[in-house]
């Protein structure tokens, strides 16, 4: 479970440099808190922080049941998957929201084979 902690951590990583855009932000497009809209550069990233916020809710405690009840190299595979999917997701969101497609269904697709992978497994573990 080592593998699987590790990749959740780079996660975390992620989502924390996510966070240090917006807040970068914030004072390149002059928008101070508690204010979510502005420069649309500003909405854009604090869009992609908060839907990978949303993502992490499946992502984290999949990974770790995914791990446990099924293997744990499996996991940390898909939790790469998620992870590059949230880069690419970024990237192009914050380019231009339409062509946010191929970084969704990448992190969309890992976390969907992680939760019902976990419940299966569970399952099968009866």
């Amino acid at each position: 479970m080592a593998i699987v902690t590790i990749v959740v951590m780079l996660g975390l990583i992620e989502y924390f440099i996510f966070s240090l855009q917006v807040g970068k932000a914030r004072g390149t497009y002059n928008v101070p808190a508690p204010k979510t809209t502005g420069d649309e550069t500003f909405e854009r990233l604090y869009r992609v922080q908060m839907n990978t916020l949303e993502q992490l809710q499946l992502f984290v405690p999949g990974m770790f049941a995914f791990g446990y009840f099924v293997n744990s190299y499996a996991a940390a595979g898909l939790g790469l998957l998620f992870i590059a999917g949230r880069a690419v997701y970024s990237r192009s969101y914050v380019k231009d929201p339409s062509s946010r497609t191929v970084g969704f269904i990448m992190g969309f697709a890992a976390n969907a084979v992680l939760v019902l992978g976990s419940i299966v497994g569970a399952l099968l573990s009866l």
